[in-house]
């Protein structure tokens, strides 16, 4: 089958339009059709209902969904191993989610690639449960989320605690009072946090500004004024400048970020050796 075609269905079901998904594609309007009418011919189902403005799958076009995305994910993943030249050379698929990339991978994965120059790296943001599925479909070799797959195909390794503090650029701000300003940022460090967070604010109103990257909402805190938890590492020399401040009366909040891969994949020591500098304290001391 051409791959092409499964990306062009992956396409209009993503856009839920014809038209949008060629501008997308770069193809005519009518090229779109023409290939799923050719993937529908090659299955013997139809896999969307067409109406005006309304593009809809169809039950066997939901069933076809997960397995175009595995084909896609595998067959990219086997160009890149296959790619790979030398005895000495390998690959590897991350994936994460985005705000864990901001604060924790983005630093591991540029010493990664200066330590082991021969390998070839495919870098991802995804949310949790896509991350979960793709590590069991084995088209990640390596993954990192703030929740813990419950999965008996994965591997999990506890990674260093992540230690979140709300700040402000508001002098003398109290909690309460701070998550109840225009400028309070929530940030998406996860499930854990989101409850945690609304328990320990009960009255808080839905926040105006909602982020997903914890970069960002600092810099978006730094240059527009706010408040926000983030990382006590990130925002270490803003407190020491006076940039930013702790606000009084907030709680801590930790969060565990977990590691996971396929359990096929234990035997290979090169994982344990990627995760070590990011491994929690008591995990390196142990050996485990």
């Amino acid at each position: 089958m051409d791959t092409e075609l499964l990306k062009t269905f992956l396409e209009v079901n993503r856009t839920r339009h014809f038209g949008k998904a060629a501008e997308h594609l770069c193809l005519t309007q009518s090229a779109v059709s023409a290939r799923i009418r050719q993937l529908e011919q090659l299955l013997g189902v139809e896999l969307f209902t067409r109406t005006r403005n309304n593009v809809q799958l169809t039950p066997e076009g939901e069933r076809l969904l997960r397995h175009a995305e595995v084909i896609l994910n595998t067959w990219t993943k086997a160009q890149q191993e296959i790619a790979v030249t030398g005895d000495d050379r390998c690959c590897l698929a991350v994936g994460a989610v985005p705000s864990l990339w901001a604060i924790a991978l983005q630093d591991w994965l540029f010493a990664l690639a200066r330590q082991m120059p021969r390998l070839a790296v495919t870098a991802e943001a995804h949310s949790a449960d896509v991350l979960f599925r793709r590590a069991r479909e084995r088209t990640l070799d390596l993954a990192f989320a703030f929740e813990s797959p419950q999965l008996a195909e994965l591997s999990v390794v506890p990674l260093a605690i992540i230690r979140l503090v709300m700040v402000s650029s508001h002098a003398n701000l109290g909690a309460e009072e701070a998550v109840r300003q225009e400028d309070y940022v929530l940030v998406d460090w996860g499930t854990g946090f989101a409850t945690a967070h609304a328990q320990a604010f009960t009255d808080a109103p839905p926040p105006r500004l909602r982020l997903g990257i914890g970069r960002l909402a600092h810099a978006y805190v730094l240059e527009n004024g706010g408040s926000a938890y983030l990382p006590e590492a990130m925002v270490a020399a803003d407190i020491a400048a006076g940039r930013l401040f702790p606000v009084p009366g907030a709680p801590l909040m930790e969060r565990q970020p977990y590691a996971f891969h396929h359990r096929d994949a234990e035997q290979d020591g090169r994982l344990g050796r990627m995760l070590a500098p990011l491994r929690a304290p008591a995990d390196l001391a142990s050996g485990d």
